[in-house]
């Protein structure tokens, strides 16, 4: 897409869920199972969570050893038919080529966006000229890929006065969205979202606004981040830990059948049936 055109009538399927009446509710997922029941759910697109991917495989959030794996994720997601967004964090690398031959593989695998991050992991913001110019690239490398470029002054804590700046450069490089997590304060995310022309991404936060208020105050798109997953791991330790001091354990469980079903070609009945839960 030429940047010029960035913000004409969107293109694209997932583009589009970004320019209608309602906010994008955007569940992010850690697997391929935890995706494709968020969409037997009915949400229209998913986004990956980069906790979930680093997590999983023993490491910390941010780290640079976790992007072939969240390539592999976004592989295991293109199996499926539904739309999805990829966490790329800050495009693993500091350089807008490498980054934008990320932006490739990501689009081949089937992701029909990413999101860009300016935070880095020791806790600074890169500069906007080379976040731009990450942004630019990945336009390049992948047009009809949705670029969500996130800016972490609110999450970091750091330059909040410069946050509306930093997405207006964000935007001048062809971002398709931006991403602002951490904003809460309701007069400060309808100032920010009448200022800009790309479509406002929040974080949801939960005891703030919900997903109506947001719309009204102006927000396109809510993301979960990694609540989800983080609500995964605390209810397996309940149900576990309940089991053990023998008291009632919650049985809102999918059975083995429902989540065998989630495999794209699945044979009925699996291994085990419904019966058995312990596959």
């Amino acid at each position: 897409m030429n940047h010029s055109t960035a913000h004409e009538p969107p293109p694209t399927p997932f583009a589009r869920l970004h320019h209608r009446g309602g906010a994008l509710l955007l569940p992010n997922a850690w697997d391929h199972a935890s995706a494709a029941a968020l969409v037997a759910e009915g949400f229209e697109a998913v986004g990956t969570t980069s906790l979930g991917v680093a997590a999983g495989l023993g490491l910390p959030d941010g780290a640079a050893a976790t992007a072939e794996a969240t390539v592999a994720l976004a592989r295991r997601l293109g199996r499926g038919s539904f739309l999805f967004s990829v966490d790329a964090e800050g495009g693993f690398s500091e350089d807008p080529a490498e980054v934008a031959a990320l932006a490739r593989r990501l689009y081949a695998a089937g992701a029909a966006g990413i999101n860009l991050e300016d935070g880095r992991p020791d806790g600074t913001l890169a500069p906007v000229a080379l976040h731009a110019a990450k942004i630019a690239a990945a336009k390049e490398a992948a047009p009809a890929l949705f670029v969500n470029a996130r800016t972490d002054t609110y999450w970091l804590g750091c330059e909040r006065e410069r946050t509306g700046a930093r997405l207006a450069a964000y935007e001048r490089a062809g971002a398709d969205g931006v991403f602002v997590p951490g904003l809460s304060d309701r007069a400060e995310i309808a100032a920010l979202a009448a200022r800009l022309t790309a479509p406002l991404n929040v974080l949801f936060a939960p005891g703030g606004p919900g997903l109506a208020e947001l719309t009204a105050l102006g927000v396109r798109r809510v993301s979960l981040g990694s609540l989800l997953y983080r609500e995964a791991l605390a209810g397996a330790v309940a149900s576990a830990a309940a089991i053990r001091d023998g008291r009632p354990a919650d049985r809102g469980a999918l059975s083995y059948a429902q989540v065998q079903a989630l495999a794209p070609g699945a044979a009925s009945g699996g291994r085990g049936g419904d019966d058995v839960d312990d596959g």
